[in-house]
């Protein structure tokens, strides 16, 4: 039987009780943002506003984002990697399941030193998804959709060049295929920076008792 959103108490720095809240809403409250389905447009602006509501608040304490989601439009996506690179406060990239498409992306755009994937992360890059709300009724609005679509295809190359420090062209023929890579692959890549938690060399079989 489903339960639902947990609710979990929270004691805000000025209340003289805790209050229940549910679950997202008190790590929210605890800086921290969770991407855990496909983002499209109303995601992508509620991250947005998140963000900045976070950092209006305090822009000394770092956000942590953690991200398990196939990806999205590539609109969302650019819009919230900008507004990540325009708070003052750092944004700490957590990736706890999957990350691919654009949401690899978001992961590459957490502040530098302090992306992170955990040992069974999957990280995957390829071309983005063009999701222009326009409807082209004519030769003249196709140019320019697929021109639009072209910019920021590109922008997307230059961020992860930036990011990575490896040549657009690189980059470029990374992107026209899925790219699947596990968190070491993607720390040698450039896109994440430590691995969350360490894993052990070697399992040691369990002794058989007769």
């Amino acid at each position: 039987m489903p339960v639902g959103i947990p609710k979990v108490p929270f004691q805000g720095p000025e209340e003289e009780d805790a209050s229940w809240v549910d679950l997202y809403n008190g790590l929210f409250r605890q800086r921290a943002i969770f991407l855990g389905e496909r983002l499209d447009t109303t995601l992508g602006n509620q991250i947005v506003g998140l963000l900045t509501y976070l950092n209006i608040e305090d822009p000394t304490t770092d956000i942590d984002f953690f991200i398990n989601s196939p990806g999205g439009g590539i609109r969302p996506a650019v819009s919230v990697y900008d507004m990540m690179g325009g708070v003052e406060a750092d944004v700490q990239t957590i990736c706890i399941g999957t990350a691919a498409s654009m949401a690899c992306f978001l992961l590459l755009g957490g502040e530098p030193t302090k992306r992170i994937a955990y040992p069974h992360a999957r990280i995957m890059m390829h071309q983005p998804i063009a999701d222009l709300t326009i409807n082209p009724s004519s030769g003249i609005d196709r140019f320019m959709a697929m021109r639009e679509t072209a910019w920021l295809y590109h922008a997307c190359i230059k961020g992860y060049a930036q990011r990575t420090r490896k040549p657009t062209w690189l980059i470029h023929k990374d992107m026209l295929r899925d790219t699947f890579m596990t968190p070491e692959e993607a720390q040698v890549y450039g896109i994440i920076d430590q691995i969350g938690m360490d894993t052990p060399e070697e399992t040691q079989a369990p002794e058989i008792i007769d």
